[in-house]
C-alpha cells in the first residue's frame, strides 16, 4: 500500500470510514494513527496486532465507547446521568473514542484534536519548526518554554483556567468510575491562550475491579507507591497499580506545573550517589520529597520566590495534603472535585496586576491587607472591593452563612452561581452573564444585566441596566427569589 492511498474501514455496528494511509504514520507507545481525508477524525490501530485481537482489550474499549462515555448522553448509550448538554461540554475536553473499527483490523476512531491544541506559524522565537505539533503541556512548563513565542504562553489567569478545566475533566472521569492510569504532560494537551485542556489516550482507561491498567504511567507523573513496588509481579498483592488514587497524584503535579512552571518533586536533593537511576528511583518513589515541604527542607531549591503561600489559603492546604500528607499515603490525597472547588474559589480572587510589564498579568489576592503581586512585587494602589456571598441556613429564617468571596475588578462578569445558592459553577451551569462589576467615575458598581429581583441596600428593586454602588458595609440581595444569595461589601 502506498502513502496517500484512501482506505475504507468497516465499523462495528455498521457503516464505514475512510482514512489516508501513511507509511510514516505517527506511532505512540501502543498505537499508530491515520487521519480521515478531511482530518476531522483519527483512525488508530495497535502497533502489535495481537493486542487488537485480545478479547479483554476489545471488551474494555467497547465499554469505554459506550456505558462509561461522558461525551455521550445516557439516552444515547453513554455515561449514567449524562444529559446532552453535559455530553456536549465534555466532547471538547476529552478526545474520546467515538467508534470501533472491525476491518481491516481492530481499531478505534477518535475526533481529531481541536485546532487550538496544535502549534501554528511563528510559534517559536528560536526558529524551531513547531507548526502542526500538538501542545503537550511541557512545552509551556518545562525547559522548552524559553523557545515559545510570548503570544503562545498565556498568563497566570489562563493557566489557572487550564487547571480548572483539567480538574473538572478528571472529576467527571472519576465519577464515571474510570481512572486514566497515565495522566501526564503527554496525555493532556493545553492551550495557554484560552486556558483550555483536552485529555487524550482514553482507550487505555482503567475500570476499577474490571479492566486493569496496561501501563504504569509517564516519568514524573507516576505515583511514588507505583514506582516503589515495580519490582513485584503485577499479580502480587504488594504491587501498587495505576488507579484513581494514582491519578490524584498526577493531577496536582500537572496543576502545580501549570501555576509555577516547575515540578513539585524535582529539587537539589541527592538521594543516592550510586547511580543516576537509583537517585531518580528514590527521588520519585519511596523517598520522594515535596520541594515546598514546610518541615523537611532538604529538597528545597534556594531560589524559590513564588510558592504555594502565594496562592489562596485553600489551594495551599490542598498542595500540602497532596505532596506532604498524601505523597506516600494515597488515602490522604485530595479528590479531583476538591481541586476543582478550590481552584474556582481562587478564580474569584484573581486580581489584575497594576504593573503593565508583569509577565503574569494576574495573581490571586491572598490577603486584602497586604495586596502585592507575588510575581513582580508590585503593590496594589487602587481600592480593593471584596464581596462576601452568604446563603440562608435552611429552617432558620434570617440566619446566613458565608459561601463564597469575590475580589472585584473592572468589567468582572457574574453568573448564576454568584446569584443563587443552589447553582454551582460546573458543566451544567449557564454561562450567560447575569451582572457585572465596573468602575465608573470613581465609583465601583454592580450592574444588573438580567437578574430578576435584585435589591439595593435600602430594599428597592434594581431593574435590569441599573446598578448597586459597592460601598463599604453595604448589604444587599443578589435576588429576592428562592435560594438567592446575600452580598456584603468590604472596601480596603
Amino acid at each position: 500500500m502506498r502513502s496517500g492511498e484512501i482506505v475504507t474501514a468497516a465499523l462495528e455496528g455498521g457503516g464505514t470510514i475512510e482514512f489516508v494511509y501513511d507509511a510514516n504514520a505517527p506511532r505512540g507507545g501502543m498505537k499508530h494513527t491515520f487521519f480521515t481525508p478531511d482530518r476531522q477524525y483519527a483512525v488508530q490501530f495497535f502497533n502489535d496486532p495481537s493486542d487488537g485481537m485480545n478479547p479483554n482489550i476489545q471488551d474494555r474499549i467497547r465499554t469505554i465507547v459506550g456505558v462509561y462515555n461522558p461525551t455521550l448522553s445516557e439516552e444515547n448509550g453513554g455515561a449514567m446521568g449524562n444529559t446532552e448538554k453535559t455530553a456536549e461540554y465534555f466532547r471538547s475536553r476529552f478526545c474520546w473514542p467515538v467508534a470501533i473499527v472491525s476491518s481491516p483490523e481492530f481499531g478505534i476512531v477518535c475526533p481529531a484534536y481541536p485546532k487550538r491544541f496544535f502549534f501554528g506559524e511563528g510559534a517559536s522565537t528560536a526558529g524551531l519548526n513547531l507548526k502542526g505539533k500538538d501542545k503537550k503541556s511541557n512545552w509551556f512548563t518545562g525547559r522548552m518554554r524559553k523557545y515559545i513565542s510570548p503570544g503562545e504562553l498565556g498568563d497566570f489567569r489562563t493557566m489557572l483556567g487550564a487547571a480548572i478545566c483539567l480538574s473538572r475533566s478528571i472529576r467527571r472521569m472519576h465519577q464515571a468510575g474510570l481512572a486514566h492510569s497515565d495522566l501526564s504532560c503527554n496525555n493532556v494537551l493545553i492551550d495557554p491562550q484560552t486556558g483550555s485542556t483536552v485529555v487524550i489516550d482514553i482507550d487505555s482507561l482503567v475500570v476499577p475491579g474490571k479492566y486493569p491498567p496496561e501501563v504504569c504511567g509517564t516519568k514524573g507523573y507516576i505515583a511514588p507507591e507505583v514506582i516503589a513496588t515495580m519490582e513485584y509481579d503485577p499479580g502480587d498483592p504488594r504491587r501498587c497499580l495505576p488507579c484513581v488514587s494514582t491519578d490524584l497524584h498526577a493531577l496536582p503535579v500537572l496543576i502545580y506545573e501549570y501555576l509555577f512552571l516547575r515540578h513539585p518533586l524535582v529539587g537539589p536533593k541527592v538521594y543516592s550517589t550510586a547511580s543516576a537511576e537509583e537517585d531518580d528511583f528514590l527521588g520519585m518513589g519511596p523517598m520522594a520529597t515535596f520541594i515546598e515541604n514546610p518541615t523537611d527542607k532538604s529538597n528545597r531549591p534556594p531560589d524559590l520566590k513564588v510558592t504555594i503561600q502565594s496562592l489562596s489559603k485553600g489551594l495551599e492546604k490542598l498542595f500540602l495534603r497532596a505532596f506532604v500528607d498524601g505523597l506516600h499515603d494515597p488515602s490522604e490525597r485530595p479528590t479531583a472535585m476538591e481541586w476543582e472547588s478550590e481552584l474556582l474559589k481562587a478564580w474569584d480572587r484573581l486580581r489584575r496586576c497594576e504593573n503593565p510589564r508583569c509577565e503574569k498579568k494576574w495573581f490571586i489576592l491572598r490577603d486584602e491587607n497586604d495586596p502585592v503581586c507575588p510575581f513582580c512585587k508590585t503593590r496594589v494602589t487602587d481600592r480593593i472591593i471584596r464581596l462576601t456571598l452568604k446563603s440562608g441556613v435552611r429552617g432558620k429564617k434570617g440566619i446566613y452563612r458565608d459561601c463564597g468571596e469575590i475580589i472585584a475588578y473592572d468589567q468582572m462578569p457574574l453568573y448564576d452561581w454568584h446569584v443563587y445558592s443552589n447553582v454551582h459553577n460546573d458543566e451544567k451551569a449557564s454561562t450567560e452573564m447575569r451582572a457585572y462589576i465596573c468602575k465608573h467615575r470613581g465609583m465601583w458598581l454592580l450592574v444588573n444585566n438580567g437578574v430578576e429581583g435584585m435589591t439595593s441596600p435600602t430594599g428597592r428593586l434594581v431593574p435590569k441596566g441599573q446598578a448597586v454602588e459597592l460601598r463599604n458595609g453595604a448589604v444587599f440581595r443578589m435576588t429576592d427569589r428562592e435560594n438567592g444569595l446575600l452580598c456584603e461589601v468590604s472596601v480596603y
